[in-house]
């Protein structure tokens, strides 16, 4: 069963969606994960009424990292920043439909933080953090 997510992300870490940094963006931040050298920057250009018209990333790390940016600028394109708010934990994991062990978890996590953290700010990742934990 693993096996199709597992083809599917592969493809993704090595065809990415979205590939490329856009100029003029509206939304444009980067984030490292330090314990492992994953780095994502991505930029969004956005309308004015809060619709990501375009989403464009770059990035090196693990497959896991890149797949899960790649699937995740795919999933937002289209959607009000305030859907993309209702983005979890949960929703990047059932997208990559494989367990991960707790070292991975902040790989595949990275772009949704980037993603967060750029269009909200850090207290509203740490928010979510803190909710999730609790």
């Amino acid at each position: 069963m693993y096996d199709m997510y597992r083809e599917n992300i592969l493809d993704h870490a090595q065809n990415p969606r979205h590939h490329g940094l856009l100029e003029n963006a509206t939304i444009d931040h980067e984030e490292d994960n330090p314990l492992c050298g994953d780095h994502i920057h991505l930029t969004l250009r956005v309308s004015e009424d809060g619709t990501i018209l375009e989403a464009g990333w770059e990035g090196d790390g693990c497959a896991i990292s890149q797949a899960s940016a790649s699937m995740l600028t795919e999933e937002i394109v289209g959607k009000t920043l305030e859907e993309v708010r209702a983005i979890d934990k949960q929703h990047i994991f059932d997208m990559l439909g494989i367990p991960l062990s707790m070292n991975r978890v902040k790989c595949a996590l990275l772009s949704l933080k980037v993603l967060k953290v750029g269009a909200y700010g850090l207290a509203d990742w740490q928010k979510m953090q803190d909710e999730e934990e609790a």
